[in-house]
């Protein structure tokens, strides 16, 4: 906010919205009756008028969005302590109740989305977020892993069909002569995999729980 506007109507930003109020209005007074004076007088009276016309309501409009922003971000606070309690049901109550839905309110959806495994649900809602948000490297970072996530996802499943195929069409004999073979390091092709899913989870959730420790 321009302090000047404040230096115009005489008041200071720690005042309440009253106490400018009523300066406004006596300072409204004054210069209505002054600009019907004769030469230059009239003419800075009038003048004077606009310009705490001006001031008073670019004042109240920064005190009243300065509150609305200041309401939203503690029921996005609520909204991360339920995500975090694991009441996913109630977050999604809370923010269905949001009047204004900015790209914050789409990030909070995506999280609520993906911890109840919706995952393309997910992906949309952080496509909005990044639309409207096209530089918040929060946005940016859930969605690079989500993506990363469903590409593991689909080649994770396409590998287990594969593996369904061929198990059914080998020959029994080597089928079984397999299974009596004892499997090296355990079974490493398929640790690998499950390290590398578990791997992928993290770094999504990490960024995914930023809404709900740092922001």
């Amino acid at each position: 906010m321009n302090k000047k506007y404040y230096e115009l109507l005489g008041v200071t930003e720690e005042m309440s919205d009253e106490q400018i109020s009523e300066a406004y209005e006596t300072l409204k007074k004054k210069y209505s009756e002054e600009r019907f004076l004769e030469g230059e007088a009239g003419n800075e009276a009038a003048k004077m008028l606009n310009k705490i016309d001006v001031a008073y309501n670019e004042i109240m409009t920064e005190r009243r969005e300065s509150r609305m922003a200041g309401k939203s971000d503690s029921s996005y606070t609520q909204v991360e302590e339920l995500i975090r309690d694991g009441k996913y049901a109630e977050a999604e109550k809370a923010l269905d109740a949001f009047n204004e839905r900015p790209a914050e309110w789409h990030y909070l959806y995506s999280v609520v989305f993906y911890r109840k495994n919706w995952v393309n649900e997910s992906k949309k809602q952080l496509e909005i977020a990044m639309q409207m948000d096209p530089h918040n490297e929060k946005y940016k970072t859930a969605y690079s892993k989500l993506k990363e996530k469903i590409e593991f996802d689909k080649k994770n499943a396409q590998n287990a069909q594969s593996g369904q195929g061929a198990a059914a069409g080998a020959p029994q004999g080597n089928a079984q002569m397999d299974n009596d073979q004892p499997q090296m390091g355990g079974g490493g092709g398929l640790c690998e995999s499950c390290a590398t899913c578990c791997a992928c989870n993290m770094l999504f959730n990490c960024c995914l729980n930023s809404c709900c420790g740092c922001r």
